[in-house]
């Protein structure tokens, strides 16, 4: 088990290792999700980003076009890998192969930092395209406690854990989404990943206070925040029903959410995610700018606190 100190960062750092391939800390500014399409921008531009995510499934190969586009990235910012496979909620074992390739990959390229989902995505080696949300109680907890455990034993780093986007509540929980996060990683000396977003999704799909929740949420355990854009349904009943589709640009209501998050814990590494309907990179570079504002007036903020 790898045991959280409040002073220690988020990051292992190995020294060994030439000066281009150390790990850079994430740093807290506003960055974005590549996608392939988005390289030649990159490559011919190389615009100022803070930093670049990248889902680690689609790298798991030898090498080829994705891993020469993953080494221009790395040189250019600091690199951060999101997992979508690892089914950390699962009730079943956790896949020892797909732990293997998710090591070779951060040997490999010494990201600043790594994150999955409190999520499940797989069950009796069938594997679902999505990630499905999980009961908040003492098995759940105890289950998902241990697979934080193994994957930061096989990856030898500390991870981030994600907050879901959920769109019904379990009858069988017994503690609260916070809760069950913050007690998840004072067990394992995980970090979390808050997903402003999800929380929204969440709270309008579930009927809770989206600010109130924000507002409790233990932003020193915040290594990195990620902002998505959302779709709006109507269930059924004819009630408003969100999507965390990751197809458009960041709702205004999440934005304000953000700047909140923000003013009361500062600054930190900020991501936009767009994964469907991906538009031109100048889109997605106006989105990151926006996010970056929102930072820049937080920092102000601080440096004139300090003076």
């Amino acid at each position: 088990m790898i045991t959280r100190h409040p002073d220690r960062e988020l990051r292992l750092m190995t020294t060994h290792e030439p000066p281009s391939l150390q790990q850079r800390a994430l740093p807290p500014r506003a960055g974005i999700s590549f996608k392939p399409c988005h390289w030649p921008d990159i490559n011919a531009g190389n615009p100022d980003v803070g930093f670049f995510e990248v889902h680690a499934e689609n790298y798991m190969g030898a090498g080829g076009p994705p891993h020469r586009m993953l080494e221009g990235l790395r040189a250019r910012a600091p690199l951060s890998l999101h997992g979508v496979g690892l089914s950390i909620g699962s009730e079943g074992r956790l896949d020892p192969d797909h732990l293997a390739r998710l090591r070779h990959l951060i040997d490999r390229y010494q990201p600043a930092s790594f994150s999955e989902h409190l999520a499940w995505s797989s069950h009796g080696g069938i594997y679902f395209n999505d990630l499905l949300p999980l009961p908040y109680n003492a098995q759940t907890l105890a289950r998902v406690a241990d697979h934080v455990d193994e994957t930061q034993t096989a990856l030898g780093r500390p991870l981030l854990l994600e907050n879901p986007s959920a769109y019904v509540a379990f009858v069988d929980a017994t503690m609260d989404e916070i809760g069950f996060l913050t007690e998840i990683a004072r067990r394992t000396g995980c970090g979390l990943l808050l997903d402003v977003n999800n929380v929204y999704v969440s709270a309008v799909n579930q009927g809770f206070d989206a600010a109130a929740y924000l507002d409790a949420f233990p932003l020193h355990l915040v290594g990195q925040i990620h902002l998505a854009g959302h779709a709006g349904e109507v269930d059924a009943d004819g009630r408003r029903l969100l999507i965390d589709a990751h197809d458009r640009a960041v709702d205004a209501a999440v934005h304000a959410l953000f700047a909140r998050v923000i003013a009361r814990g500062g600054a930190k590494p900020t991501l936009i995610e767009w994964d469907n309907n991906v538009p031109a990179f100048d889109v997605l570079l106006a989105e990151m700018q926006a996010a970056e504002a929102i930072l820049r007036s937080a920092l102000a903020i601080s440096d004139v606190a300090a003076e």
